[in-house]
């Protein structure tokens, strides 16, 4: 990886969770007939650095942590599609957004949230709530990204129609070169508590 990308890198994800309803709004997917014929996978660029307060999250919460397993996209069924709907709504609607400095008293802290929380405890969430349902922790990577220069994360599910993205700041889920961010690094299915650093998407939002 190269320098300028890793000090890029670590001031996306100190900067903070960038803040609700600042994304302009782009068409979201309701079944498997509106994704793109070409999938949308990402491609993958070498390794990243997690983001500084990652592995004390891992260390509490290993499970949902992991990314371990055998399966590296799911398919994409109607019945797979209709419960990112109804976690993506459930945990948006459930979880009140607060920054980590409000709620803990501290910045950068990653956790399974409670009544409150910011943009990687919504991911976090959602990916528990997945599991739950039996979705594979392979398929479910948290995911750093940036809007207007602010950092984000998100949660990317891999499935062999692309990998889409559920966002605490939408109900909408998008294909990844639809949603409105510049992807930097998502979680690695092949290295275990370590990240990969995401390619630009030709066309991308």
């Amino acid at each position: 990886m190269n320098r300028p990308f890793v000090l890029l890198l670590s001031i996306v994800i100190f900067a903070g969770c960038s803040q609700t309803g600042s994304v302009a709004t782009t068409a979201g997917i309701t079944s498997s007939a509106d994704l793109s014929s070409h999938g949308g996978k990402m491609e993958l660029r070498g390794h990243a650095f997690p983001p500084p307060a990652f592995n004390a999250f891992c260390a509490a919460e290993p499970r949902l942590c992991s990314t371990r397993g055998d399966v590296k996209t799911l398919e994409l069924t109607d019945a797979h599609m209709a419960e990112l709907h109804a976690v993506n709504r459930a945990v948006n609607r459930r979880i009140v957004e607060q920054s980590d400095l409000q709620s803990v008293g501290r910045e950068d802290d990653w956790r399974l949230p409670g009544k409150v929380g910011d943009c990687e405890d919504f991911a976090i969430l959602k990916k528990h709530e997945l599991m739950k349902r039996g979705w594979p922790a392979s398929v479910l990577l948290l995911t750093v990204v940036t809007s207007g220069g602010e950092g984000h994360v998100v949660l990317t599910v891999r499935t062999d129609r692309g990998d889409l993205i559920l966002d605490n700041r939408t109900d909408a889920i998008k294909e990844w070169t639809r949603a409105p961010y510049r992807f930097f690094a998502r979680q690695s299915q092949t290295a275990p508590g370590k990240w990969d650093r995401i390619a630009a998407a030709s066309g991308a939002s």
